[in-house]
Parts: structure tokens; sequence; C-alpha cells
């Protein structure tokens, strides 16, 4: 009999903001193949006999796709209950959509459990909202770190430029200074406001804080490594406002 598979958004890291339903997955399924994002409490939550690690860190170890499509198909025809655990959004720059559709192929059945992802999350917990009335009327997600076999990037950040809304940037902390340069080359004010949120709710949590023109060098002075979130835009000022009074920050 064929199993199920679960592809579970854990959120931003924070075991209390898992949803109801992904924890009793945790502790319902057979097996959890986790990647690197989930908060450690969070992983920690499914006994060691029970999990395996498929996760990737940028140039670090890393556990191809294609075994994680295949370790899925075989788990669940042992007709075994899988969660395949993800940080933020399964969706949302998680390659949950490749995983949906290799299931779909081979014919196994599958559900989905959102997450609250890290573009919306990490800035909040920053004291940071992606948007906000007096500053923008849109919000762009982008990842800072396509697949590498791609001939060209498929990120137009002259268009990103060109809204005046703010700019959410997912795994973008190594390609830091290439679209920060992208986007003063484009027009972008070099004074607009910019943050990188790392490892976001979760205990470690660090802010840095600058301009389109400067946070290069306080990324590389506070040794800001991913996980982290980097939000570029008006609303990125709104930390200093709030952050004395934002509890558990």
């Amino acid at each position: 009999m064929t199993g199920k598979v679960y592809l579970v958004g854990s959120g931003p890291g924070d075991p209390e903001l898992l949803t109801v339903k992904a924890r009793r997955l945790l502790e319902e399924a057979d097996v959890v193949l986790h990647d690197k994002l989930p908060g450690p409490e969070i992983i920690e939550l499914v006994p060691e006999a029970r999990r395996e690690d498929v996760g990737k860190r940028a140039g670090g170890e890393w556990t191809p796709q294609e075994y994680t499509n295949r370790r899925l198909v075989e788990l669940a025809n042992e007709g075994k209950t899988v969660v395949r655990l993800k940080g933020g959004d399964p969706f949302v720059f998680g390659r949950g959509g490749e995983e949906m559709e290799h299931l779909a192929a081979n014919e196994i059945p599958f559900e989905y459990v959102p997450g609250i992802t890290a573009g919306i999350a990490g800035p909040g917990a920053a004291g940071i909202p992606v948007t906000h009335r007096d500053h923008n009327s849109s919000v762009s997600f982008v990842t800072g770190h396509e697949d590498p076999e791609k001939d060209e990037s498929a990120v137009d950040w002259g268009a990103l430029a060109a809204t005046g809304g703010t700019l959410v940037v997912y795994m973008g902390v190594g390609k830091l200074p290439e679209y920060t340069r992208a986007l003063r080359d484009a027009g972008m004010d070099p004074d607009t406001p910019v943050a990188l949120i790392e490892r976001a709710t979760w205990p470690d949590q660090r802010v840095a804080v600058g301009t389109l023109d400067t946070i290069v060098a306080v990324r590389d002075e506070m040794e800001i490594a991913p996980p982290a979130i980097t939000v570029i835009g008006e609303v990125a000022a709104t930390r200093e406002r709030v952050v004395e009074f934002m509890e558990g920050r």
C-alpha cells in the first residue's frame, strides 16, 4: 500500500511559529526528510532515528535534489508516511514545486502544508514590515541564488529598481555586492535603507542595517552569513524607530 508525502513548511525557525498541523505531522510521521533551514529546535522535535538530513548549504555540503526526489518516492512506496520538512514555505524558493511534480509523476499521494515564509517573518522579527502605506505600494520577492546552470539571470534588477517598492531577497548574502551594484546602476538611490536579517526568529538572530551604498561593508564587518534575508526599501528604516520597544528581539 502506497504511503503519503507531506510537503511541510516549518516557518522561519522559532518552534512556536510552527503550525499546529506541522507539529502534529512531525509527531506522526514515519520518516522526516529535512533541509538545513528549519530551526535546530524544530529538527530536534523529531527523534534522530526518524529523520534524514537532505539539506544544502551554499559553498558547503549538499544533497542532490535528484536524490531527495528519489528518496521521497522510495519511502512512500514502502507504505510510509513521510514529511518533507522545509524552512519557511515549501513553495517559496523551496523547490517544493519540483518535488510536487515528481511525486505526481510517480503517482504518490501528497499534501501541501504551508508555513510562514522567511521573506515576511524575517523582516517582521526585526521590526520591519514588508508593506507600509506610507512607504510602498508593492513588494517583490526575489532569489539571490539562482540555478547555476542558467545561461543568464532571470532577475531584471533594473525593472525591480523602477518599482519603487520593497525588495526582499532570499539567499542573497553572497551575491550582495552584485545586486546592490546592479540596483544603483539602474538608478536606485544609494541612500536607500537596507537590512540583513540573519537566522530570523532563531535565538541567535542578528540584524545588520545600512544603505544600498554601505550594506556590503556592514555585512563584512559583522560577518553576516547565511541563512539571511535582505530587505531593500524605505521600510527597512522602520526598525530604528521601533526596536527599543519590540519585545523578544
